[in-house]
C-alpha cells in the first residue's frame, strides 16, 4: 500500500481524508493525518459561539469519531523534506520523530496574522479557535458582572469597551455577535445601560467586507453605527500596550477585550522549513489540479490545498488571481483532491478546480444579515436566516446538524444562555484554594 500523509486537519485536510475512505479500495492506500487538535474547527459557526448560539463543542467535528479508517497523530509537522519523502513531528508528548510517506497532501492552514504593534502580543485574542470563541464570550460576561459591582469611572468604562481589529468576514462577524450579545445582556443588569457600552472596529483600508461591493459594505458600516458601535476606517492601531490603544487617527482609549481578527499568513513550515516550492507571501504554490508547483514543473507525489495553498483561480477574470482562503473553496478543494489523488493512484490526470462563487453571506447579529450574490443583495431577517440555513447544512456530519439546529430551536423559546464559564480555564482553583484552608485549619486547631 501507498502511505499517503495529509498535515492537518482542518477543512481541506478533513474533507480529503473523509472523501478518500469513500473512494479508496480496501487496501488501495494507507491515509494518516497529522493535527495537534483532535478536531476540525467549523470556522463559520465562530462568531456565533461567541455569541452564544452555538455551543462551543457543535463547532467542532471530531477526527476520530469520523475518520474510521484513517490513522490519526497527535501532533505537529515541524518540517517537511520531500526529497526524502518525510516529516518530522513533534507530538503531544515525548520525542520528535520521522514519519515517512509516498504522497504527500499539506492542508495545513493558516495562522493569524500580526504585525509589531506593542503591546498586541500581550493583550489581545485571535478568533480562529473554538477556545478563542469561547474566551471571548466568557470575558465580555466576566466583564458585565465586574462592571455592575462598580461605580461609573475608568474601571467600568474600560471593562465595556471592547475593540476588533480587522475588517473582514470573520471579525465584522464576530464583532457584530458580540455587540448583540452585549446589548441583549444590558437588561439583565439593571447598574448598566446601552450608553455603558463601547465597540469599536478598526479596519487598516475604507471599507470593511472586501468580498461584497461598496454599497453594502457601506450599509453594514451603517448599521453597526446605527446600534452604537464606532467603525474606524482607514485607520490601524499603533499601540495596545497595558490594554490602552491608540490608533492612527488620534484616537486613544482603554479597554479590556482585543480581538485581532487582521486576516491569515502563512505558518513558519511552510515559510522557512520545507524543500516545496511557495510563493512571496509563504503559500504553497499550487497547479490548477492542485499539484504542488507549477503547471510546465509539478512537483511529484505532493499536493496542497486549502488557506496554505496558492490555487489559480479559473473562474476569475484577473489574470493571475488566486482563491480566496474561505471555507466554500477550502472543502471543495479538499473534495477535489480526494477524487484527483484517487486518480492518480490509478492512472488517470487530475481535473482541474474551477468554481464560481455561490454568493457571500455573514450574519450580523440575532436577526440580522447580509447576503450578495452578484448584483443581487439580500439584507435583515432574510439574509440572517439563508446564513442560518446554509451552514447548517454545510456542518460535516449529522451529528453536527441535528445538535446547532436543536439549540438554535431551544433559543427561540428560551433565549441564549448568559452563563460564563471563565472559570474553566482554572479548574483546580476552588479546589487547590480549599486544600488550603484545611491545612491552615489543621495546623491552627489546638490537638
Amino acid at each position: 500500500m501507498r502511505r499517503i500523509l495529509v498535515i492537518g486537519g482542518g477543512y481541506a485536510g478533513f474533507y480529503t481524508a473523509w472523501k478518500l475512505e469513500k473512494k479508496l479500495r480496501r487496501g488501495e492506500a494507507e491515509v494518516i493525518v497529522v493535527d495537534p487538535r483532535p478536531y476540525m474547527t467549523y470556522q463559520p459557526f465562530l462568531p456565533e459561539v461567541v455569541s452564544g448560539s452555538v455551543e462551543a463543542r457543535h463547532a467542532a467535528v471530531s477526527l476520530r469519531r469520523n475518520l474510521h479508517r484513517t490513522k490519526i497523530v497527535p501532533g505537529a509537522v515541524t518540517s517537511i523534506e520531500h526529497a526524502a519523502r518525510s516529516v518530522t513531528v513533534h507530538p503531544m508528548s515525548g520525542p520528535d520523530f520521522t514519519l515517512e510517506y509516498d504522497v504527500l497532501v499539506v492542508t495545513a492552514g493558516a495562522v493569524t496574522r500580526t504585525f509589531d504593534v506593542p503591546g498586541v502580543a500581550q493583550q489581545a485574542i485571535g478568533m480562529k479557535h473554538v477556545e478563542e470563541a469561547v474566551a471571548i464570550r466568557d470575558r465580555l460576561l466576566t466583564a458585565f458582572d465586574e462592571a455592575a459591582g462598580l461605580e461609573p469611572g475608568p474601571r467600568r468604562r474600560r471593562l465595556l469597551t471592547i475593540t476588533f481589529v480587522g475588517g473582514g468576514f470573520s471579525g465584522v462577524e464576530g464583532f457584530a455577535e458580540l455587540l448583540s450579545l452585549a446589548t441583549a445582556l444590558v437588561k439583565f443588569y439593571p447598574e448598566l445601560s446601552p450608553s455603558d457600552l463601547a465597540f469599536h472596529l478598526v479596519e487598516a483600508t475604507d471599507r470593511i467586507l472586501p468580498e461584497v461591493s461598496d454599497g453594502p459594505g457601506q450599509r453594514v458600516v451603517s448599521m453597526l453605527e446605527k446600534r452604537g458601535a464606532e467603525v474606524h476606517l482607514n485607520t490601524t492601531m499603533k499601540s495596545a500596550e497595558d490594554g490602552r490603544v491608540v490608533l492612527s487617527d488620534g484616537t486613544s482609549f482603554d479597554s479590556e477585550l482585543i480581538v485581532w481578527t487582521a486576516g491569515n499568513a502563512a505558518t513558519q513550515l511552510l515559510r522557512n522549513h520545507t524543500d516545496l516550492p511557495h510563493t512571496e507571501r509563504g503559500l504553497v504554490q499550487v497547479c490548477a489540479d492542485l499539484r504542488i508547483g507549477t503547471e510546465d514543473n509539478p512537483v511529484q507525489d505532493a499536493w496542497a490545498a486549502g488557506d496554505d495553498a496558492a490555487v489559480p483561480d479559473l473562474a476569475s477574470e484577473t489574470p493571475g488571481a488566486y482563491t480566496v482562503p474561505n471555507a466554500q473553496n477550502a472543502v471543495r478543494q479538499g473534495k477535489l483532491l480526494a477524487k484527483n489523488l484517487v486518480r492518480s493512484l490509478r492512472g488517470r490526470e487530475p481535473k482541474k478546480y474551477v468554481h464560481h462563487s455561490l454568493g457571500v453571506v455573514a450574519t450580523l447579529g440575532l436577526g440580522r444579515g447580509i447576503f450578495q450574490y452578484k448584483r443581487i443583495v439580500i439584507t435583515g431577517l432574510l439574509a440572517w436566516l439563508m446564513h442560518r440555513g446554509y451552514h447548517v447544512l454545510a456542518v460535516p456530519t449529522w451529528d453536527r446538524k441535528v445538535r446547532v439546529f436543536a439549540i438554535w430551536v431551544a433559543a427561540l423559546f428560551y433565549g441564549r444562555d448568559i452563563v460564563s464559564l471563565a472559570s474553566v480555564q482554572r479548574p483546580r482553583e476552588a479546589f487547590s484554594t480549599a486544600a488550603g484552608v484545611e491545612k491552615v485549619n489543621s495546623v491552627s486547631t489546638p490537638g
